[in-house]
């Protein structure tokens, strides 16, 4: 792999936008040609596949059969998205912009809802952004995948944030079109369009949104809201921003382009509208291209230091494969981005939330999210660097990897003093490092920026250490929980392309699984799939 030479044709890197590729799954289940033996990489080269799988958001649209990121109606459909939240901005009284997911998606929303309503706040502006996220603030820092199989707690969860408003842009993200939690949350928008104008952000072509009921309670599919959306969307009465931006490196692992091509859009959009807004010009389509194409140079300046992104991926891998643990340590907003990569290598990897943690400086106080502390719900859930002070520092070995994420505007004193403190325990102290070119006001513009880079280093490390452990066979995540529709219909996907079986045996195969048992009661095989999940929910591990 050393020698392996990383100019990709055109053929290649558009394999899978051919009709016969991997035809049954939608792209955002795909695998991706490219890393199709990253389980057999080096860390320099899963590195290198993860830069050309990264680029792939960019690519241009070729033909008809996907839109992609700069596609001109993603763009067109941006700006009319930003026209809404101008006008919100300009009159919040009794008007909002709810941002709603599951997962990555969730969080990523938070993360976004936090940033806009700070430089609003910073302008002496009502803040106008709230975020849901399926399961509650709980799942911000842990894997809450149950609540994504359920609409009608979506719906209770957005009628609780909207409560008294007269005007609400509700902006659904789901990166497969899949998500029961927020196709509940769209169709109730649907149903009150005097106060609700709905937009759908994922990375599936409409005819692939997923079309089995959500579930007993549901007359309706993910698929026909989209339909109803289509039709709207004619009128301008709703929006739908999905983009292709190719199969994951790890197939079906939404959170690494599917939340960052999520950040891109929706940080385009707002910081359209909060320009437009205090410079009271138009919003324009160059305006919104150029910023796009400011996301695209951030990928590229980036993985300009692949050298030093693969000594990160290396010594967190040697951590993992000791059985030791790898800590982000981060201030401000690159603090928040730590605490949502580690959260989800749980779920990805079947890791334990002890192997990859993330500490914010000022803790909760600085997270400000909607539930406050969680620190009574468990260990997991101390997140400030006191907390690492107190609970980690003094257990911390040579083979634990420590990583400081931090900016030119961090007190430059409070971080030596953590790294000196860290050195006395371990050498194995790394560091992500952003300075920003300028005065104040140019710095400020680069948040976003930064954030997105911040994400994608995290991203190879988290990945890449995890690849380097053997939590991955080929490009597919092996060890995981089907603790949901969504990972119950990728296991038996995977099942059927490693074994050639039919489904039938396949979904058998997982089913004993599950059980842990040799042979399945009629009990078993009659219980619908949300029986399934909620028991492998209590099982430790279900492959055998």
């Amino acid at each position: 792999m050393a020698g392996l030479d990383w100019t990709y044709g055109v053929s290649t890197l558009r394999q899978w936008e051919s009709a016969d590729y991997e035809p049954s799954l939608p792209v955002s289940e795909k695998s991706n040609p490219l890393t199709c033996d990253i389980d057999r990489a080096s860390a320099y080269s899963i590195v290198k596949m993860l830069q050309v799988c990264d680029s792939q958001m960019f690519q241009k649209e070729a033909g008809t059969t996907y839109q992609r990121l700069l596609s001109d109606q993603v763009l067109k459909t941006l700006m009319e998205v930003a026209k809404r939240v101008e006008v919100i901005i300009k009159d919040p009284q009794e008007s909002c912009v709810v941002m709603s997911g599951c997962g990555t998606s969730g969080r990523l929303a938070f993360l976004i809802s936090s940033g806009f309503n700070k430089a609003l706040s910073q302008l002496n502006q009502s803040e106008v952004y709230s975020y849901i996220i399926a399961g509650g603030d709980r799942a911000l820092l842990s894997s809450q995948e149950a609540p994504e199989d359920d609409p009608r707690l979506g719906v209770l969860s957005l009628k609780k944030v909207c409560e008294g408003k007269k005007r609400v842009l509700f902006i659904g993200i789901s990166c497969g079109l899949s998500a029961p939690f927020v196709a509940g949350q769209l169709d109730f928008c649907l149903q009150h369009p005097e106060v609700y104008t709905p937009v759908l952000v994922g990375f599936n072509p409409a005819h692939q949104a997923r079309y089995r009921t959500l579930n007993i309670y549901c007359t309706f599919t993910f698929h026909s809201v989209v339909q109803r959306m289509q039709e709207l969307a004619k009128s301008q009465k709703a929006f739908l921003i999905n983009p292709a931006v190719g199969p994951e490196a790890i197939s079906g692992s939404s959170r690494m382009k599917g939340g960052s091509a999520t950040k891109i859009l929706l940080e385009v959009a707002f910081s359209a509208a909060h320009a437009a807004t205090s410079s009271n010009t138009p919003i324009t389509h160059n305006g919104v291209l150029q910023h796009m194409m400011e996301y695209e140079r951030t990928l590229a300046v980036t993985y300009s230091q692949p050298d030093g992104i693969t000594t990160l991926v290396e010594a967190a891998g040697e951590s993992l494969r000791c059985s030791r643990h790898v800590y982000y340590l981060g201030w401000g907003s690159l603090a928040l981005l730590g605490l949502i990569d580690a959260s989800e290598c749980s779920p990805t990897f079947g890791a334990d939330y002890e192997d990859v943690r993330g500490f914010i400086r000022g803790g909760y106080r600085e997270l400000n999210n909607n539930d406050g502390p969680l620190t009574s719900l468990g260990p997991k859930f101390s997140i400030a660097h006191e907390d690492f002070l107190h609970l980690i520092l003094p257990c911390l070995t040579d083979t634990d990897t420590v990583l400081l994420i931090y900016t030119h505007s961090d007190d430059a004193t409070e971080v030596g003093n953590m790294a000196r403190r860290v050195r006395e325990k371990t050498p194995n102290l790394h560091a992500v490092y952003h300075q920003a070119d300028g005065d104040t006001a140019a710095s400020l513009q680069q948040v976003d920026q930064r954030e997105l880079s911040t994400k994608l280093v995290l991203n190879a490390v988290s990945t890449g250490a995890h690849v380097l452990k053997g939590k991955i066979y080929q490009n597919h995540m092996i060890d995981l929980q089907v603790t949901n529709t969504k990972l119950y219909r990728r296991a038996t996907r995977l099942l059927q392309k490693l074994s050639t079986c039919p489904e039938e045996k396949c979904e058998e195969a997982l089913l004993k699984a599950i059980y842990r048992v040799d042979m399945l009661t009629l009990e078993m095989t009659s219980s619908d799939i949300t029986t399934h999940t909620c028991f492998a929910r209590n099982s430790t591990k279900v492959k055998r």
